[in-house]
């Protein structure tokens, strides 16, 4: 099976890892990166829940991936969480503004599995690992510096940020706000259509008025002329 062009991080350590001979060395647990030129260099993966060792792999010893197993060519290296601990990584650090402020926090990334250049980084608001929440995308020219545990961004504000996935509590906001924007060009619309039916009405009574009046006074007129003509004997 061919490998992808490119994966996000979060997928490749979702992935069981598998050797020769239908060895199991676990699921991934985090990334092995080269932070200053954003570049992934491998992963590390726990073979069980009591085992303190953990096996570090290399991006070009991944051979297939089938499902949710990703087969490996080779032995790993060996090493401990405290050692890996001290690898420098973005993942989990925080994102800061053009103003110093916190605005999220970075929580994934795209990268090349033959390269292992990051495409761009994903942003959460928050806390990365609650499920289903919004991812923003952050580029990598957008990125002004960087030192462990921070990045500092070009942008003001998280939603300056293309949106590349939406939770269910964005979407039912923005439904909620596209409701309340819909329902306001209804009643404008409305309030026009009032406004113009009123004057409509107004034109309507003052053009009766007018008839009225012209008539009583052709009215008033004619009676006029006609008692006059009553009353004058020279006529």
């Amino acid at each position: 099976m061919k490998l992808p062009k490119e994966i996000l991080l979060s997928e490749l350590l979702n992935y069981n890892v598998k050797g020769n001979m239908a060895l199991n060395y676990g699921n991934g647990e985090n990334v092995w990166m080269h932070p200053p030129v954003h570049r992934i260099l491998g992963w590390y993966s726990r073979p069980s829940n009591f085992d303190l060792k953990r096996n570090v792999w290399r991006l070009n010893q991944i051979r297939q991936i089938i499902d949710n197993e990703i087969y490996v060519k080779g032995d790993p290296a060996i090493s401990d969480l405290v050692t890996l601990n001290r690898f420098p990584t973005l993942i989990e650090a925080n994102l800061i503004n053009i103003n110093g402020s916190k605005i999220g926090v970075i929580a994934d990334f795209l990268f090349e599995i033959k390269t292992g250049m990051i495409k761009y980084y994903l942003v959460s608001r928050s806390n990365p690992n609650i499920p289903g929440s919004s991812r923003w995308k952050l580029n990598i020219e957008d990125i002004n510096d960087q030192q462990p545990g921070l990045v500092f961004c070009e942008s003001k504000s998280i939603d300056d940020l293309p949106l590349l996935r939406s939770s269910i509590k964005n979407e039912f906001f923005q439904k909620g706000k596209k409701i309340i924007d819909r329902f306001d060009d209804m009643k404008n619309i409305a309030s026009n259509r009032l406004e113009e039916w009123l004057e409509e009405d107004e034109d309507i009574i003052q053009n009766s008025d007018l008839r009225q009046k012209s008539f009583y006074n052709e009215k008033r007129k004619s009676k006029s002329f006609s008692d006059k003509k009553e009353d004058d004997p020279w006529i």
